[in-house]
């Protein structure tokens, strides 16, 4: 069985990696799927005066179940069973890391997030997954 890490971020490109595997599915193949949604930290400690950590947690909660959500529901639709996770941490190193930890297979990742100008200004999550990766990763445009 091939454990497939997919990590989304609720945009169409996340959903057009996730239409990816789901034709590798539709060919017969045994896969073993894991969506993965990474929040990035609320690193203030100006906000941490104001709200306890069981809220931060809530928050980091629900936006990863609303990013995730278009993504299960492709897989839901075509009967493809999935898991799913959300962590908190720096996207692209919290990705290799879970791929590494998981012992997972292959990435399968789109080119672009949410992240737009912000991306271009830190660097690519897609360029530094396939630069930190130790598994295959599959860039889907």
């Amino acid at each position: 069985m091939l454990k497939i890490l997919i990590p989304v971020d609720g945009s169409s490109h996340s959903e057009r990696a996730v239409k990816q595997v789901l034709e590798l599915a539709e060919s017969g193949a045994k896969l073993e799927i894991t969506l993965l949604n990474v929040q990035v930290p609320i690193a203030s400690g100006h906000v941490r005066m104001f709200i306890s950590q069981d809220e931060v947690n809530s928050y980091h909660q629900d936006e990863g179940l609303a990013a995730l959500a278009s993504s299960r529901a492709l897989l839901e639709a075509a009967g493809v069973p999935c898991n799913y996770h959300i962590a908190v941490g720096r996207v692209a190193e919290t990705i290799v890391r879970f791929a590494r930890e998981g012992n997972i297979d292959k990435i399968v990742m789109g080119t672009h997030g949410r992240g737009g100008l912000l991306e271009v200004l830190l660097g690519s999550v897609a360029h530094e997954v396939l630069k930190n990766a130790t598994v295959p990763v599959l860039l889907v445009k």
